[in-house]
């Protein structure tokens, strides 16, 4: 019995060991754990930014263990005209602005927006600037999913 009681208690503490644990979890307006995300609406000069944006947020609900099936987050993105933050073009600002939409069962139940900025240096010449612009909006991307997805937590 003693050998029973032993094995038992070292299987526990293995288990105990093993890294899970138990986590709140998200909860998005209107009571949801879990969301989907439909492809952004491109409203930008710059292709597959609204592809981007709703990647990051698919990568961020899949990181808070909250991707599948229950909600959707739909939206649209923006950027605005680069503008030039240093003498002569040095550097460039560039802003990129999404708003999302939550929707529960075919209602929308909580729309927010978010606006992210980032300067990036301007390039030799305009293939160098554009490459620039690409990774800072990738970056901003990421920055932009996050903040949009704890907009719409509860």
């Amino acid at each position: 019995m003693a050998a029973l009681a032993a094995a038992l208690a070292g299987a526990l503490l293995a288990l105990a060991g093993c890294g899970y644990g138990v986590a709140a979890g998200l909860r998005l307006h209107g009571g949801v754990p879990r969301a989907e995300v439909r492809p952004f609406e491109n409203r930008s000069s710059d292709p597959g930014l609204g592809a981007a944006v709703a990647a990051a947020l698919r990568d961020e609900l899949s990181r808070r263990g909250a991707e599948g099936p229950g909600a959707v987050i739909e939206g649209v993105v923006r950027t605005e005209g680069a503008a030039p933050t240093l003498p002569g073009g040095a550097a460039v600002r560039v802003v990129l602005e999404a708003e999302g939409r939550l929707v529960v069962q075919g209602a929308v139940v909580a729309t927010r927006s978010v606006r992210r900025e980032a300067d990036h240096l301007g390039g030799a010449d305009a293939l160098e600037g554009e490459a620039r612009r690409a990774q800072a909006l990738q970056r901003l991307s990421v920055e932009v999913a996050r903040a949009l997805l704890d907009a719409l937590e509860e």
